[in-house]
């Protein structure tokens, strides 16, 4: 007897689920906490060059996931085990390879427009910043060693989407880069770290088929859900640091997340399912967006009482 296929989605469907929409919040994140420690600092906020950052971080994410669509099933992960996560657009059959590069393509000459536009305004370090985010974007899932096939992922994350995206937007709004602002980097880098981390918890049976040794392959389930847990309350111990620097007691504001994230740690261990996994990724992704929201709206708030 013949079991029916669900249909396939629509063509804007297949390219929603190639951009993941939902993950775009680790790219906004670093942004706003990025420009409102600037604004902490200068008590100005230039609308141009921060609306041109945003863009330019949201077409990183959303090169980086395109390139991870497309890698994952380039290099044949979709025929080996049994992949528990969200379907990639590529392996259905969805969109094609072709299809999908020539976004990228795409995409990477946009992002370049804007970074050739930051450049003329505020020098060349905006190229080292640029160039580096772009390689990495292409490179988590591209080149001959990608680094979603090594322990590294977590550490590029953390570093990419803290350091750089956050210290990155305070120097290119501000002309400084400070101790508040490294402390709000390691904070928001963390989530998104996190947010990786219980991808690679999740796929852990199915990377080691496929040869990609990542961090929680090589530290194994135990270890592995240790080091999330370490990912999640990083931001919460940092902002103990942030009160120490400032003397702000606003700035303790996002700590009224912490019961969220430790929910989060608890509903780990009771994971036994891909689906179960993605709804803790999303709830990872709404601790990361509440906590870029409260920090960044605590950081203005301050500066606009202060006034």
């Amino acid at each position: 007897m013949n079991t029916l296929l669900p249909p396939p989605p629509r063509p804007w469907q297949a390219w929603a689920m190639a951009l993941r929409p939902a993950s775009l919040v680790l790219a906004v994140g670093p942004v706003w906490v990025g420009a409102a420690v600037a604004f902490f600092h200068t008590g100005e906020l230039p609308l141009g060059l921060t609306t041109t950052a945003l863009l330019a971080a949201l077409l990183m994410q959303a090169i980086t996931n395109l390139q991870n669509d497309v890698g994952f099933t380039a290099r044949g992960c979709a025929q080996v085990g049994q992949h528990v996560g969200l379907p990639r657009a590529t392996a259905q059959g969805w969109l094609s390879l072709a299809q999908v590069r020539w976004v990228i393509g795409v995409l990477c000459l946009v992002a370049t427009s804007l970074g050739l536009v930051l450049l003329i305004q505020r020098g060349w370090p905006v190229l080292a910043i640029g160039a580096t985010s772009l390689l990495a974007a292409l490179a988590y899932m591209g080149g001959p060693k990608p680094i979603a096939y090594t322990p590294w992922g977590e550490l590029t994350v953390w570093v990419f989407f803290g350091w750089v995206a956050v210290l990155g937007t305070e120097w290119l709004l501000s002309d400084r880069v400070t101790v508040l602002g490294a402390c709000a980097a390691a904070a928001v880098g963390s989530l998104s770290a996190a947010a990786l981390a219980v991808n690679n918890h999740r796929d852990m049976a199915h990377d080691r088929l496929a040869g990609r040794r990542t961090l929680a392959v090589w530290l194994g389930p135990a270890a592995s859900a240790r080091l999330l847990c370490v990912w999640l309350l990083l931001p919460f111990a940092m902002c103990g640091v942030v009160w120490a620097h400032t003397h702000e007691p606003w700035l303790l504001l996002p700590l009224l997340g912490l019961p969220h994230a430790m929910g989060l740690m608890r509903r780990l261990p009771r994971c036994t399912s891909g689906a179960d996994f993605n709804v803790l990724l999303l709830g990872v992704f709404r601790t990361e967006l509440a906590f870029a929201t409260a920090l960044s709206g605590a950081l203005v708030g301050v500066k606009l009482l202060s006034a």
